[in-house]
Formats: structure tokens, C-alpha cells, sequence
């Protein structure tokens, strides 16, 4: 993996990783945004939460960049969207919520990448950036995520980062208007090496 490099700007921290950029999102991405979301519908639709009617309209963008603004200012979540090394392309996003500070020290990571971008490796390299920035940066010691035990790509995700399936947790979470069962997955601190990859 590359090395990493942080910057910060007026919207948060940029991350660079293995081909790929992370910063949080921007009032100019909503075009960009709103196209591959759209064009990737039937494809997300099964793994998310059902989206709400108004969910691509520029006021429904807007409200969702004050939430993000909210939780980073109070260290509870930080959102990314993943873009090409260029900064460029678009390819999705990847989320570091639920941060939980003093005796916990742990977040969780959730991700969705557009269909014209997956299977080529981007949400890997963009979960395993992620889990960089939350143990190097963020000082965290433990971070988890879950998946549809139907969703084989975002499982072989979870295990090339180096996450380790801990669980299976029965109606865990609504998605796609239904609760469904989640396999669990963690990962602590001590399992990542220095270089950015998981021990065995």
C-alpha cells in the first residue's frame, strides 16, 4: 500500500492511498454525486437502506453535507468520498460512524462504491485507506463493519483489509426496507503493521 499522506483543507482532511483519494464531500460534488448514485441504483439498492423519495435532490444533498459537518466538528463520524489518485473520477464513498471514544475506542466503517467502479479493487483500497487514518490519525484501537451474508463482494472486502468475522447478528439492521441478519466483522489496532497491511 502507498504511503499515506494527510492534508487538510476547509472541508476536512484529504487521505491518499493505494489509488486513491478520500476527502469528505463538497457542495460541488453533488452533480458527480447525484449521477452515480442514479446510475447505480438497482445495483445499491439491495445492500442499503431504502432511500427516501427525495434522496438525489440537491436540498436532500445539502441537508446530508450540514449532518456530516455536524458529526466530524464532534468526532463522531468522518465521511468520505473515494476518488481516483487524481482527484478526478468519483467511485463512491466510504464512512468511518459510530466513534466511540474513552473505553471503547472504536468506530465503524460502511461503504458503497458505483457499479461502473467495483470489482476493480477501489473498495478495498479505499476501506484499507480508511482503516489507516483511524488507527495512525484518530488513535482508535478497534474498528468494526457488517455485511449481508448474501453480499460476497463486500465480504471478500472486509477480509482483504484485514477485518475477521467475530459474529452473526440476527435482524441487525433495515435494509432495503427489511431487517436483515448481518455478519460482524473487527479488527483492532495491533493487527496492522506499520506498512499498512494486516498481520497474519
Amino acid at each position: 500500500m502507498a504511503l499515506l499522506d494527510w492534508m487538510i483543507d476547509a472541508t476536512g482532511p484529504m487521505v491518499r492511498g493505494d489509488g486513491v483519494r478520500l476527502r469528505p464531500p463538497r457542495a460541488s460534488d453533488y452533480s458527480a454525486w447525484s449521477r452515480l448514485r442514479e446510475g447505480s441504483r438497482d445495483y445499491l439498492q439491495p445492500w442499503e437502506p431504502a432511500w427516501p423519495e427525495d434522496d438525489l435532490t440537491k436540498a436532500a444533498f445539502k441537508r446530508r453535507l450540514s449532518i456530516y459537518a455536524r458529526e466530524m466538528e464532534l468526532g463522531n463520524a468522518w465521511p468520505f468520498f473515494v476518488f481516483s489518485e487524481d482527484g478526478e473520477t468519483l467511485f463512491g464513498a466510504v464512512t468511518l460512524s459510530n466513534v466511540r471514544r474513552g473505553v471503547a475506542e472504536t468506530g465503524t466503517i460502511g461503504y458503497w462504491i458505483g457499479r461502473p467502479h467495483a470489482g476493480r479493487g477501489v473498495a478495498t483500497a479505499a476501506v484499507r485507506t480508511l482503516v489507516r487514518y483511524a488507527f495512525d490519525r484518530l488513535e482508535l484501537h478497534r474498528l468494526e463493519a457488517a455485511c449481508l451474508p448474501t453480499n460476497a463482494g463486500s465480504r471478500r472486502v472486509l477480509e482483504k483489509s484485514g477485518f475477521r468475522q467475530e459474529g452473526y447478528a440476527r435482524a441487525y439492521l433495515k435494509i432495503n426496507g427489511e431487517w436483515a441478519d448481518h455478519l460482524l466483522f473487527g479488527l483492532v489496532e495491533d493487527e496492522v503493521d506499520r506498512g499498512g497491511r494486516t498481520s497474519s
